[in-house]
């Protein structure tokens, strides 16, 4: 199917070059200011550099379109799941940058090799095989959880200054749902700008910090990275496998959110990634961008829900997109000024676009679920997605936020979303009526199709 010749705006874009390389562009810059909101903040929270984030956002993603044969139009920006790993292992002092840091990054280097390993089953055994631990009915509500856990730092935000937020929310909503050509497609950035705008009119900013940074410095410090620790005899053995203990068991819940990231992202352009490149390119791509931006001092890289989002509202899926916005980002990560200009973005900005494309990404878990026909009168289906949710929501705001299991010296904590993504696997794969088939030659819109076989207890899906 090719509607690149479709109005835009309307119809899916497959071909954006179609458009020109102008609004190709526009279009890029509004991936890259949808990332930039999360992907900033992971370095504000744990004191890594937000240059080095935006040049291995815009690396990492490269890499990722290379593995995965430029088909996916993913963009990869800093992951939260690993936000308690880094407070584990070197908590900020007085809001600056811990001296550990570089051993909470190796952990997370560890982290990102695990992909590879749930690659080589899928390369092994195939997708039709494993992909029966992972039908909708545990997908759907995973994604439904990532966009609900990601609620509550977005209403933070907006509670900043909620005239702010409602500029940039306003401005969303009027522009896609009454906009025309490329303001259609640009609401987003639209809503940024204006929001932005207004905050400095209001006189909210601060300005200062973006005066007094240089134009152009080098994005990576030799200080920040993990190779720093095995030079100068100053090597603590024992804090570096404390950080491995702590914080390589996050991959299991980033594992799964990948999944469900591919499975939104196949939702929303309608094709069978999980296919065609194959989960297992996707898995790899994903590892090696977090294992290769820990090593150099960045955040673990993540599929962004927030660009799916954008794709959701542009319904431009070309990939070649994602790839100008990652040009972008490299560009930009050699450029401290406009790092403080990110910097001093109202909070309030962020969450009036966050409130949007969060909750998009729950409501694509929730049309997975509804156009692959999951059968909730089913009592195992209905367990499994109440756990799912239950735990992967209830763990997450709780008041340890995590479940914490203690391991000698270190602690091994379990995201509410791990959690929940690891009871609901087990549960689907145990309990009886499980006969799902990955259906991989003729996938429905969502691109992620499980058949369900007669004759086992369970309805069959026609």
């Amino acid at each position: 199917m090719n509607n690149s010749k479709s109005k835009v705006g309307e119809q899916p874009i497959f071909n954006a070059r179609e458009l020109g390389m102008g609004k190709v562009a526009v279009l890029g810059v509004q991936h890259v200011f949808a990332m930039f909101g999360a992907t900033v903040l992971v370095p504000l929270l744990t004191g890594l550099s937000v240059s080095t984030t935006l040049l291995w956002a815009g690396l990492g993603t490269l890499l990722f379109h290379l593995v995965s044969k430029r088909k996916v139009p993913a963009f990869l920006g800093s992951s939260f799941a690993f936000l308690g790993g880094y407070a584990a292992i070197a908590p900020l002092i007085d809001g600056q940058p811990n001296p550990n840091l570089p051993y909470a990054c190796f952990g997370v280097a560890c982290a990102g090799l695990i992909y590879l390993i749930l690659a080589g089953l899928f390369r092994a055994y195939g997708a039709n095989k494993v992909m029966r631990f992972f039908p909708p009915v545990v997908t759907g509500p995973i994604i439904i959880a990532i966009g609900i856990n990601l609620s509550a730092s977005a209403i933070g935000n907006c509670e900043t200054n909620w005239l702010v937020a409602l500029v940039a929310i306003v401005v969303v909503i009027v522009c896609n749902i009454w906009g025309r050509g490329m303001i259609k497609i640009v609401p987003i950035l639209l809503g940024v700008i204006a929001s932005y705008i207004v905050a400095a009119i209001m006189g909210i900013i601060d300005f200062s910090a973006v005066a007094a940074a240089p134009w152009i410095g080098l994005p990576l410090s030799y200080q920040r990275t993990v190779f720093s620790i095995f030079t100068g005899g100053s090597l603590n053995s024992g804090l570096l496998v404390s950080a491995i203990i702590t914080i390589v068991p996050i991959a299991f819940a980033t594992m799964m959110e990948h999944i469900g990231d591919i499975s939104a992202i196949s939702s929303t352009v309608g094709s069978n990634f999980i296919k065609d490149p194959g989960l297992h390119r996707t898995l790899i791509g994903d590892g090696l961008a977090t294992t290769l931006a820990s090593l150099f001092g960045a955040p673990a890289n993540t599929t962004y829900g927030e660009n799916t989002g954008v794709l959701t509202l542009t319904k431009v899926y070309d990939p070649f997109v994602i790839r100008i916005a990652a040009c972008i980002a490299i560009v930009l990560s050699y450029c401290p000024k406009f790092a403080a200009i990110i910097e001093v973005m109202p909070a309030a900005t962020i969450g009036g676009i966050s409130l949007i494309l969060y909750g998009m990404i729950s409501a694509v878990g929730v049309r997975n679920i509804v156009e692959t026909k999951v059968d909730f009168s089913v009592s195992r289906n209905v367990l499994i997605a109440a756990l799912i949710l239950v735990l992967s929501i209830g763990i997450n705001f709780s008041a340890a936020g995590a479940i914490v299991i203690p391991a000698g010296k270190a602690t091994i904590s379990f995201s509410g979303l791990a959690t929940g993504s690891l009871v609901g696997i087990f549960l689907n794969a145990i309990l009886p009526g499980k006969d799902y088939e990955f259906v991989n030659d003729a996938p429905n819109v969502t691109g992620v199709d499980l058949e369900i076989s007669q004759g086992k207890g369970l309805r069959e899906k026609k």
